[in-house]
Parts: structure tokens; sequence; C-alpha cells
């Protein structure tokens, strides 16, 4: 692409300045107000010429002048509009009406600014006065007058009302300031004219004045017509039918355009102008009367006329009987008149024929036949007769009879609504028959109840009867119905041996009984335990469920024809024991529910052997256990000798008595009796002697002698000798030694208390003081 020459950007950049100065020029002026003045202003009465002046004033630099646009509004609608140079337009209102009313305001657009002038309200009061004007003053009564209601300087939508005196006939709306119509003028004489206008854009402005008034005569128009009937009234005989009439009806001196009219029960026989002539041969029921209508315009003038026409013979009858037929039951028509004129004819003149829809069935007034329902249909019967001097037959047709042979009743069905009832509940029976004229009559019967009557007028009407119960299936066969249609014909009966064999009979269960194998309800565990539930009664299939009280879900529901059914529970754990029931059930869905039986679950057998040879096992191992712990503590015994010596409490040496923790313990432990024996009493029996004697060889015999110690000094530390604070008291008992060697033990020490410490005992050469201390006589005195 070629580039752009160079002095183009440098023309672009010199005409800037000039494009910028162009534009602003456009902006730089500003609308200083916009003036609106009314003359006169206010309220003003109708007709008055007025001035609306809209001045504005607009700031610019411009030697030229600005255009301006002028529009002045009336309610926001603009009604005048004027672009000028000048700064003020007039508009004018010449001269202002009622529809000038309203709020007014000038808007001044300048190029792209506007600027609008304050709002003036005008009121002008008052309306024109309008003129009337008819296109003719000579009317006959019923013409249309075309009258115009104007009202010239008006505007906008007016609604002009017309009174003939003082009566309004018509109220018309208009678009402009003027209305033509068209009035009618019923009635002869002077009427007066006149109208009046509404603006129906400003209601408040009220009514104009009344127009001038307008005199418009309305002659009376003689159209009365007159009608005669020949032969009439005036022929002294009657009119027989057969006979021709002749209707003449007339307008006598008539103005132009009357038209007459020939009418009877609003029928229009003939129309003509002025007059009109009719000819009728008549029958029975053209008697009555007839009108002859003159008719102009809005205006109609009436006569009337009356005639009563002889029957020749009287309409002819049908009869059937009898008149409600069954099939294969014979039946008679029979057609008949029962008046006619002796003047003019005889009785044997007057020939019947008889039709079965509209196609000949016989000629004579008799017919004969069994009823079939290829003879149903729509039968009817014609008489005709000539008169005497008439040359033209009347015949005159009877009215219809519908034959429709019924249908005997057949065999009535009872059945059980539903197919099926349940013993011991309400059911319900019907009773059809399936063919039968209707309507029929059903009757339920059986011996245990009154009879029960039913009566079917309608196909979908049913003969339902409501039972009780029955508790036997041999029940049903008491109940039998019977159909009737025909009171000269017996009635038709069913039994209820069908009614057995159509019906479905469900018996409800019999309350079950549930029963244990084993009998007793206790089985061990792991045997298998059987819960069969038996019914006495009921219609299969039948449904068992059996259930535990420990658990709110069936066991298990089976169904089936058999009136017992079991359930095997294989393997009985402990959790299988408690309570058992089931419930049965069948198409009555009635329920029934057995009682409850208890079972109760046993050990094993073989749990029961291991738990006693357990037993005897647990047993023979204390008993062996016993034994060797005694005679590993004999020895042990033995072995722990008590070393006692007696000295003053103050000189404590090393041949000091001295008990060990555990000798204290163990001391504590036996009994008063060995222990007497075996520390303090050198009198022992059996066994033992043999070892004391061993003893005695070795250990010094004990000296008992009543030490009394020292009172300890306060302020000196107790001497300590090892890690045992020893304090004793030994007392000499005065009782001799055959005391001491009684079966209950007792010893000679009344008081011993030892405080031992393991830990210290292995610094013996830091032995402590002894502090004296009390303790219960329990644990301080040997026996």
């Amino acid at each position: 692409m070629d580039s752009p020459p160079l002095y183009l950007p440098l023309l672009l950049l010199t005409s800037l300045p000039t494009l910028w100065q162009g534009a602003g020029a456009q902006s730089l002026f500003t609308i200083d107000s916009v003036t609106l003045k009314l003359d006169p202003s206010g309220e003003v009465t109708s007709g008055t010429f007025m001035d609306l002046n809209c001045e504005v004033s607009v700031s610019h630099h411009q030697s030229h002048p600005l255009t301006h646009s002028f529009n002045f509004l009336r309610d926001d609608v603009l009604v005048y509009s004027k672009n000028t140079t000048e700064p003020a337009v007039l508009h004018q209102l010449t001269p202002a009406r009622a529809a000038n009313s309203g709020t007014y305001k000038c808007q001044v657009i300048v190029q792209d600014k506007s600027k609008g002038s304050s709002t003036h309200r005008l009121t002008i009061t008052g309306l024109q006065t309008p003129v009337l004007q008819v296109t003719s003053q000579i009317l006959f009564e019923g013409d249309e007058v075309a009258a115009t209601c104007s009202a010239p300087d008006e505007s906008g939508s007016l609604l002009f009302h017309f009174y003939q005196d003082q009566e309004k006939i018509k109220q018309v709306r208009a678009s402009g300031n003027s209305v033509g119509t068209r009035l009618e003028l019923k009635h002869a004489g002077d009427k007066h004219l006149r109208c009046y206008f509404e603006t129906t854009m400003l209601p408040d402005a009220g009514r104009s004045n009344n127009s001038n008034t307008v005199k418009v005569m309305v002659k009376e128009l003689f159209i009365t017509p007159v009608m005669n009937i020949h032969p009439g009234k005036d022929a002294g005989k009657d009119v027989i039918e057969g006979d021709i009439v002749e209707f003449v009806c007339r307008v006598v001196n008539p103005p132009p355009n009357v038209a007459v009219f020939l009418t009877k029960d609003k029928r229009m026989l003939k129309t003509a102008y002025i007059s009109l002539s009719h000819s009728l041969r008549v029958l029975a029921e053209d008697s009555g009367e007839y009108v002859c209508k003159a008719d102009r315009g809005n205006v109609q003038k009436e006569a009337y006329e009356s005639i009563k026409v002889k029957e020749l013979f009287s309409k002819p009858v049908l009869v059937m009987k009898p008149r409600e037929v069954f099939e294969i039951e014979r039946f008679t028509l029979n057609c008949d008149t029962d008046r006619y004129s002796h003047e003019r004819i005889n009785i044997g003149d007057v020939k019947y024929s008889l039709f079965r829809n509209q196609v000949l069935l016989t000629s004579g007034g008799n017919y004969t036949a069994t009823a079939h329902p290829s003879l149903n249909g729509n039968y009817s019967c014609q008489a005709q007769a000539l008169g005497r001097g008439q040359t033209k037959k009347i015949f005159k047709n009877s009215t219809q009879i519908v034959l429709k042979a019924k249908v005997p009743v057949s065999v009535p069905l009872l059945s059980v609504v539903g197919g099926r009832l349940i013993l011991g509940k309400p059911f319900q029976l019907q009773c059809q028959s399936d063919n039968g004229s209707l309507p029929i009559t059903y009757t339920l019967l059986s011996p245990h109840r009154q009879a029960e009557f039913r009566v079917v007028h309608s196909p979908w009407d049913l003969a339902l009867f409501n039972i009780t119960s029955i508790h036997r299936s041999s029940d049903i066969h008491s109940f039998s119905c019977k159909a009737e249609n025909n009171p000269s014909q017996p009635y038709m009966e069913s039994s209820g041996y069908h009614l057995r064999r159509t019906a479905t009979i469900i018996e409800p269960v019999s309350r079950p009984v549930l029963t244990l194998t084993p009998k007793m309800g206790d089985v061990a565990e792991g045997e298998d335990l059987t819960l069969t539930c038996t019914v006495q009664r009921g219609t299969p299939p039948i449904t068992y469920t059996w259930y535990h009280t420990k658990g709110a879900l069936p066991l298990v529901s089976k169904t089936t024809n058999d009136m017992r059914l079991s359930h095997l529970v294989q393997g009985v754990s402990r959790e299988h024991g408690g309570r058992y029931y089931c419930i049965t059930n069948n198409p009555s869905k009635d329920s029934q529910r057995s009682a409850m039986v208890t079972v109760g679950v046993k050990l094993a057998g073989w749990k029961k052997g291991l738990i006693a040879a357990f037993c005897i096992l647990l047993t023979v191992s204390l008993i062996i256990i016993i034994i060797l712990v005694k005679k590993c503590l004999l020895p042990f015994r033995r072995e722990r000798t008590v070393e006692l010596s007696v000295k003053p409490a103050s000189t404590k040496t090393d041949k000091t008595l001295r008990l060990t923790h555990g000798e204290v313990n163990e001391a504590a432990n036996v009994t008063p009796g060995v222990m007497g024996r075996s520390v303090w009493s050198d009198h022992v029996s059996g066994s033992e002697s043999d070892d004391q004697t061993r003893e005695e060889t070795e250990v010094p015999e004990p000296q008992y002698t009543e030490v009394h110690p020292q009172e300890v000094d306060p302020t000196r530390a107790p001497v300590k000798k090892g890690t045992d604070t020893v304090y004793s008291e030994v007392r000499n008992s005065n009782q001799g030694e055959s005391e001491s060697e009684q079966a209950d033990g007792q010893g000679s020490v009344e008081y011993a208390q030892l405080n031992h410490n393991d830990h210290e005992s292995e610094e013996p050469e830091h032995e402590p003081e002894p502090k004296p201390e009390q303790g219960s006589e329990q644990d301080g005195q040997l026996e």
C-alpha cells in the first residue's frame, strides 16, 4: 500500500482550528426566557376574540438571526405551531369557544435547545346557540322528517338532543359541530321541534341554549282497511269443510304507497298494494280470526274478522287393544270418527285406511294380528269423504300409535354381587333377567325373612338386595328370586342352587392352634424344633405366618390348601427360646391368631458332661493345691524361729529380741492357738513335740519376766539399731503353766507392736530409738 502524501497531515492540522470554531459557533447561544401572554386572560365569555402572544429572548453572537420553532400547547396537546426568525408569534382564537378552554403553554425550540413558558389557565364560559333545520314541515303521521342541528363555531365532540314539544325523541353523538338525523312523528297534529347540545370533553361547560323552534304539521293518515269474507255470517249458512271461502282486504281512498296484508295466527297468507282477495278451501283447523293490515311507513292499521268452519267429519281416532301387548299375544286396531255433518254426508260415506310406517296395511277401519317383532312400527289411520255439492274429497289422518310388542320376562338369574361372599359378613344379591320388557318387578324370597321387592324401570337400574349374613354354605340354597312384567302371565322364578354353583363362598378360618414338637416345649441346644399351626375350618388357600415375640418381623409365611402346616427350626440355640404364636388368613381377609406357647432351650448333653468334668477337675485340682500348699508351708514355718530376748528397755544389746516384718505378719495371720503353740508355748502335742525338742536344743528356753520400761526422755532421740524400732512389754502371766496349754491357745504376751522397715533393715547401725505406739487390741495382742 502506498503511503499518503506528506501534505495531507499538514492540511488536517491546519484545518482543525477552523473546524473547532465552526462547531463552536452553532452552540454559542442560550435561550434566556419564553413568555406567554393571554389577552384577555382568566375567564372569558364564549364568542370573545382572544390573542395568545408568545415571545422568546435568545442571546447569541451571530450576525444573522436564529430560527425559532413556536409550539402552542393546550393541556399538553399541540394546537398551533410556527417556525420563524421573529422573536414573537401571535395565535388568535376568533372567536373563543368552550372547546378552547384549558391550560396553555408555549414551547420554543432553537436548534437542539428547548425552553417553555409558564402555564396559563383559560376558562371560556357559555356555548353557542345551535340552529335546527328540517327538510319538510308538512307530513303524514308515521312519516320521518330529516332534521339537522348545528353549532358552526363550536369544536370537539358534541352530544345533540332533539325534542318534540316537551318529549325527548332522540339523542345523537357527533364528532363535529353538526349532526343530521331522521325524526319519526307518530301522531297527527302540530309538532314543535328543537335541539340543544353538550360538550363531552368539557362536562363542566354545561349545556347550550335551546335552538330555534321549528313547527311541523302532521296530518292524519286515512288508511283504515276493510275486510270481507264470502260466504260469511251474512249468508245465513254454515261454512263446512270443503267449502270455498274468499277473503277480501282493501283500503278506501288510500294515499300512495299503502300495502295491505292478510294474516292468521301471525302467519302471512297474502300481501298486495291497496287491496287483495284470497280464496281458500277451508278445513276445520282454518277456523279462527283473520287480520287485514294496512301499512304505510311506520303507520299500521288493522281490521279483524272471524270464521268458524264446521267439520264434515271429525278427525279419525285409532285405538289399539290391548294398549300394551306382549309377544305372541293378539291385538286389534280400530279406526273410527265420532262426528260428521248430516247436511253433507252419511256415516257410510266415510272411508278408512290403515297404514304401518306410511305403507298401506289394509283398507278398512279394523285390523287384528298376533304381536311379533316384525309387526312393530308406527300405525296410523286415514279417513276420507266427499260432501254433497263438493268437488274435492276431504282427507284426515289420525294420530300415530307406536306398536312395540313387549318381551315376556325370562327366568331370572340370582347372583352374588362381586362373585363371592364371606360367611358371617354382609353381602348383596342381584336378580336379573336377560330378556324382558321394562318395567320388571323382582322379588327376593327366603323362608327366614320377609319378601323384598325391587322394580326396574330403566336398563341402568339394578335389582339389588342387601343380605345381613349367612353362617353356613347351605343357607345360600334358601334364597330364590322371581320376576314378572306381565300381570296376565305367571312369574318366572330362579332357585338358590344355581346361586351355589356360580357364587364363591368363603368360610373364614377358625382360630389356629399352635403345637410344639417336642411337646413339653423344652428342647436342647442343637436339636430341631417343629412349630405346627392347625385350623379346624376355613376356605383354602390359607396363609400361615409364624412369629417370635423377640422380633417384630415374621419368621416365615407360607400359603397352602392344607388345614395344618409346620415350620421347622433346625439347630436350636439360646436365642430361639421365648414365646411363639401363629396367624392364619385366607381370602376372607379375616386374620386369626393363636395362643402363645413358650419354648425353653436347655444345654446340650455334651455341654452338661463337659461342665461336670470341669467341675470335678477343678475340685480335684483345688484339693491337690491345698495339700501341696500345706506341705510346703509346714517346713517353712518350722524354719522361721522367733528369738525373744527380755532386757531392760533402756539397755539394748545384740541379743535383743527382733521380729522381722514378715514374722509379724506371719504372727498376725496365724490363729492365736497356733501362735501360742509355735511361738510362746513350749508345750506342744503330736508330731510337733519332736520338732520342739530339737528347737529347744538350739534356742534357750524363754523366760517370762515382767519388764517395766523406763520413761523416755523427750529430748533424747530414739536409738535406732538397724531399721527396727522395738517397743516391747512382756507381762508374766499369773496363771499356771496348765492354763497356757489350753485349747484356745491364749498366750502370756498382752501387748506387742513391732514397726519394721525392710529398706531400713539394710542399715542396722542406724537403728532409731523405739517410739511407743499403741494399736488396737486385736492388732497388738497375740493369743
